[in-house]
């Protein structure tokens, strides 16, 4: 079960990052990262055990590859190879929520666009005078929907704006035969989505290697 919202997770992050799709290996899934100058790729295990995590990290030569899995920082760090070093800072939380309608109103002074493109669903909000105000977007694969890029613009903050992103996304998901939402959530991500249903699977170790 979690492995498999491992690769839900793993397919649906490439199809809204459009990156290419997701490599088979024989410790997990390899995807290339294009949009980000610190991370140029990253090995993603769905099942952790020392063996795959020391085989995972033994096939990496290429500085700014990460490495991440369902797993405790401390549980995974006694495995690492040389040159790889656990990056505390940016382990997140894998979660997941039963998905069904909630017919979200956008707060007063707001409109909101919806945009699907290719599979992703793109909600924006924007303010009165047509300036964007948060915004997030969602994979649909079948019956998952993987969450991703839900950013409130700082100047409106504490207003219900993320909350009102993820309701729509939600509704946008189940109106496209959806039955369940995944995300990966920082610290701050994970406070907000658990006051809206959704529940950690697993802690995301994560990993990068520096030789």
């Amino acid at each position: 079960m979690l492995a498999d919202t491992v690769r839900t997770w793993v397919a649906g992050w490439a199809m809204s990052r459009r990156t290419p799709p997701p490599v088979e290996h024989s410790w997990g899934l390899y995807i290339e990262v294009t949009d980000n100058p610190d991370e140029v790729g990253r090995h993603v295990l769905p099942v952790t055990d020392e063996a795959l995590v020391r085989s995972a990290a033994a096939s990496v030569t290429v500085p700014r590859t990460w490495m991440k899995m369902p797993a405790e920082p401390d549980e995974v760090e006694p495995w690492l190879s040389p040159g790889w070093v656990v990056a505390r800072e940016e382990t997140g939380h894998l979660m997941a929520k039963d998905l069904t309608h909630t017919r979200p109103v956008a707060p007063e002074g707001y409109a909101v666009t919806v945009e699907d493109i290719d599979g992703v669903v793109h909600v924006r909000v924007l303010d009165s005078a047509g300036n964007p105000a948060a915004k997030g977007q969602a994979a649909i694969l079948g019956d998952a929907a993987v969450v991703d890029r839900v950013v409130t613009e700082e100047a409106h903050r504490r207003r219900g704006l993320g909350g009102f992103v993820m309701h729509t996304l939600a509704d946008q998901a189940v109106d496209r035969g959806v039955v369940v939402g995944v995300l990966g959530a920082t610290d701050a991500g994970r406070a907000l989505y658990e006051t809206l249903g959704w529940k950690k699977h697993s802690t995301l170790a994560e990993c990068i290697y520096r030789p």
